[in-house]
């Protein structure tokens, strides 16, 4: 069996280029990104101490990639082997033809995995070599990470990579083992390429129950806990469940989507648009391996940039709608504090009124058990009533004094006239009385009390909101006269929420740019791959197609319609999937906002994904084919 296995490596390399790369980028990838997390791991406590924000920064980043990249792989792999399992049914009813058990079978199919995982895993960690200190160094050019971050000797990183990829290649050949096993001495008789059953039950059990975790916990989730919904962690990964039962359970909204989505060309003069409709429609599985990739990167790309922008856009809303102010004052990014001098400034700005609010934190107690910090503002009752429009449930900010707190609905204590103890910054307690109750909302202030509840605690904003009948350019000018030489910041209300909202910041952004490029480049080279390894085992279809009279232009035009067709295929399945994942994060945000929210839909980043997987396919079909038809020319005819 293993002379047969290096054989068939050797000799059927196309088979395999795919799993290969898929391994090897996946390896590579996470080589990489462990040498990374090494070296903010390994790093001295002293410096770690200097840079706390940015070594969280980077931990996060890595740790989503290193999850997103890993999904990404076990999908893609085990896609790729279930495929070149199905392209080689002759062979395999040929071996049982010459006596070969089932079992016999399924250790060929696990041995060239390992032997195609093995040398994979290592071209990986080579990989993960180069690219370790690539990644970190441009993490420091972009403020990512610390300056004084270095890659180090470790090792574990290596090992993790090239044992992580060698089990998934195995995972992913188990599953195409079995399928082996089951071939029967007939196949070798088949003459056609038509797949009559490719859903077999493993793949309905897993499929249906991925399929079935994840609409739980994002109805579970939307029902009990919409907030947890709104980090980051979560609906950056929990889209993965859906999206890998989207994969799984494609071959079954395959068909009808191809005939679908190849109607009209179909329609058109001559046989090519129905020779391409048919083809893809005949070959599930090799339809469904092209477009798994393309699912799968479409199906990442909406889904978070989706999520992460109904979130941010939330969010943005709820800010909105708590102010009336044309304008707001801040803090310089370095300083801790507005001056004296520019509050009593502000205010006498003629044609505005002003709000002036410090930032704080108070403990409560949660449950008897732990105190837990709730971060609010500082404010005075009188004035910022006037500008503010806090999402009460009840009571009111005109009721909030030195004796009394607003509260979220989450408080042990919301209830207007409750008590509730609270223990403030300086560790002094207090007891409290709610004059207010704020719906929960998606994050923004959750708590507001007076200035004798929050010692120490200096003023860093002031909203301003300009008088009926006040000149905006005189207002604007009166402004920046006010805070010139302090280092304060004035801004519109909408520059103001498009900086502090945290899903706007440039470490953020860049860090979701890393994650979604680092899937895309993955996914882009897997199509072209397993585009490759299809085209190449279809000689005698091309031949076929050359003998009853079609030229080379038109068997290339064919391969170029059935390449967009599946391509469109996995770029709608993925749309779907997406579509799903934002509105669950959707509908959480729209219930702690009390109302509909605004909904992000990525359609821009979803085209750019699925043109970029346009072009790969479509080349790779037409280089391979055209070497292929060549071949093919070349070759003696059987008449």
């Amino acid at each position: 069996m293993l002379s047969i296995s290096l054989n068939t490596v050797r000799t059927r390399w196309t088979h395999f280029v795919g799993a290969f790369l898929a391994v090897a980028l996946g390896v590579g990838l996470t080589a990489s990104m462990g040498l990374a997390l090494a070296a903010t791991l390994d790093a001295p406590q002293h410096l770690k101490e200097q840079d706390p924000d940015a070594v969280f920064t980077v931990n996060a980043m890595l740790a989503t990639a290193a999850t997103v990249t890993t999904f990404t792989s076990v999908f893609i792999v085990a896609s790729t082997f279930a495929f070149a399992v199905a392209q080689r049914q002759r062979e395999f009813g040929l071996l049982r033809t010459a006596g070969a058990t089932p079992r016999q079978i399924r250790t060929v199919v696990v041995v060239e995995a390992l032997l195609v995982g093995g040398v994979a895993a290592l071209a990986g960690c080579l990989l993960g070599r180069l690219g370790g200190p690539e990644l970190v160094a441009w993490m420091i050019d972009e403020r990512l990470a610390p300056s004084w971050l270095t890659v180090g000797d470790q090792f574990w990183p290596y090992q993790l990579a090239f044992w992580s990829g060698l089990l998934v290649a195995l995972i992913g050949a188990l599953a195409a083992s079995r399928r082996a096993s089951r071939t029967s001495a007939v196949e070798v008789l088949r003459e056609s390429d038509v797949d009559r059953r490719i859903m077999t039950g493993g793949r309905w059990a897993f499929g249906g129950l991925l399929l079935a975790v994840g609409v739980v916990l994002l109805v579970q989730k939307i029902a009990a806990d919409p907030a947890d919904l709104l980090k980051r962690k979560t609906y950056t990964t929990q889209p993965l469940l859906l999206i890998g039962a989207f994969a799984l359970l494609a071959p079954v909204a395959v068909r009808p989507f191809v005939q679908l989505v190849a109607w009209l060309p179909s329609r058109l003069p001559g046989a090519i648009g129905m020779l391409a409709r048919e083809s893809a429609s005949a070959s599930l599985r090799r339809t469904a391996a092209v477009a798994a990739p393309v699912l799968v990167s479409v199906g990442l790309v909406g889904s978070l940039l989706g999520a992460s922008g109904t979130v941010g856009a939330g969010r943005a809303d709820e800010i909105r709608n708590r102010t009336t102010a044309d304008y707001v004052i801040t803090a310089s990014s370095g300083g801790r504090a507005l001056p004296g001098k520019v509050t009593k400034a502000v205010r006498a700005v003629p044609g505005t009124r002003s709000a002036i609010s410090a930032s704080t934190t108070v403990e409560y107690l949660l449950e008897g058990v732990a105190r837990v910090p709730c971060p609010g503002r500082v404010v005075d009752p009188a004035s910022y009533a006037e500008l503010a429009r806090l999402p009460l449930v009840e009571g009111s900010l005109e009721k909030l004094d030195d004796r009394s707190i607003i509260v979220n609905e989450e408080w042990p204590a919301a209830a207007v006239g409750q008590r509730v103890d609270v223990w403030r910054r300086d560790g002094s307690k207090s007891r409290l009385t709610v004059a207010g109750v704020l719906r929960t909302g998606t994050g923004s202030d959750d708590m507001y009390v007076t200035a004798a509840n929050a010692p120490g605690a200096t003023p860093d904003r002031i909203e301003v909101r300009l008088e009926p009948g006040a000149d905006r350019a005189a207002v604007a000018a009166g402004l920046r006269e006010a805070i010139r030489g302090t280092g304060a910041t004035l801004a519109s209300t909408e520059q103001w929420i498009a900086v502090s909202l945290p899903d706007t910041k440039r470490e953020n952004r860049l860090a979701g740019t890393v994650v979604m490029g680092l899937v895309v480049l993955y996914t882009l080279i897997a199509l072209a791959a397993t585009m490759v390894m299809a085209t190449s085992d279809r000689r005698r279809d091309l031949s076929v197609l050359r003998l009853t009279g079609a030229t080379g232009g038109q068997v290339l035009q064919i391969m170029v319609l059935e390449a967009l067709t599946v391509v469109v295929t996995g770029a709608v399945l993925g749309a779907l999937v997406s579509g799903v994942n934002v509105l669950g994060v959707w509908s959480a945000v729209s219930i702690l906002a009390g109302g509909a929210a605004p909904l992000s839909v990525p359609w821009g980043a979803m085209g750019l994904a699925a043109a970029a997987c346009t072009v790969v396919a479509v080349s790779a079909a037409v280089l391979s084919a055209t070497v292929v038809v060549r071949r093919a020319a070349q070759a003696p005819r059987v008449v």
